[in-house]
């Protein structure tokens, strides 16, 4: 098909394809995928995408995706609030919640420092970590960092930001590769990773 005599066609394709991971043959498949729907599913598709950019905000206090202040983890009080597993991403904290051994709440930092990528502790949710913490209540912090570089040096800086508070500090046990990201870890060994979380502290040992 010849996208140059339709603008229209020509803008979807684009829209489409400035999504991660989505080339332009793949918006193409989905840009004609929905000219052939009716018009009450592509109506559909479009109000539930405006609905999400409207109605979902980010919770005050772990920042992870919610509909109201709190997200159902920081309103659930059948969780235990005094342990909070520190990550990167809103995907990790699905990835988590997925092994079912976890039931403590969560804080999402919104990235790792990265100096490469002009990535540092101001551009993350560090300060308001801080903040939960320094209200009392918290016996431990798990540091759920992929294992990179960039999540060994997040930390690294994290553990020495809390190092002066009553907590335990723990880090989730090497059953994830070096380099892999939480997302991608299976269940199973992200779930042992988890119970199996070690002191931070040893982690220094060896450096």
């Amino acid at each position: 098909m010849d996208l140059s005599s339709s603008k229209l066609m020509n803008d979807a394709v684009d829209a489409f394809a400035s999504l991660p991971g989505i080339g332009r043959k793949t918006a193409l498949r989905l840009v004609l995928y929905l000219l052939r729907q009716e018009e009450s599913q592509v109506n559909h598709f479009g109000e539930t995408l405006l609905r999400l950019k409207k109605d979902i905000r980010f919770c005050r206090q772990c920042h992870h995706i919610a509909e109201k202040e709190l997200c159902q983890f920081c309103s659930n009080y059948s969780r235990d609030h005094s342990v909070i597993c520190v990550v990167e991403d809103i995907k990790d904290v699905l990835a988590i919640e997925n092994t079912h051994q976890f039931r403590g709440v969560y804080h999402v930092l919104g990235g790792r420092i990265s100096p490469m990528e002009g990535i540092g502790p101001s551009d993350l949710h560090i300060e308001s970590l801080l903040e939960r913490v320094a209200q009392g209540g918290v016996q431990e912090i798990i540091l759920a960092m992929s294992s990179t570089m960039e999540g060994d040096t997040t930390n690294f800086y994290l553990f020495k930001k809390l190092s002066g508070y009553p907590i335990q500090v723990t880090t989730i046990a090497r059953g994830i590769g070096f380099g892999d990201e939480l997302e991608y870890a299976d269940e199973m060994t992200l779930g042992r990773s988890i119970l199996h979380r070690i002191p931070y502290e040893k982690t220094l040992v060896n450096k």
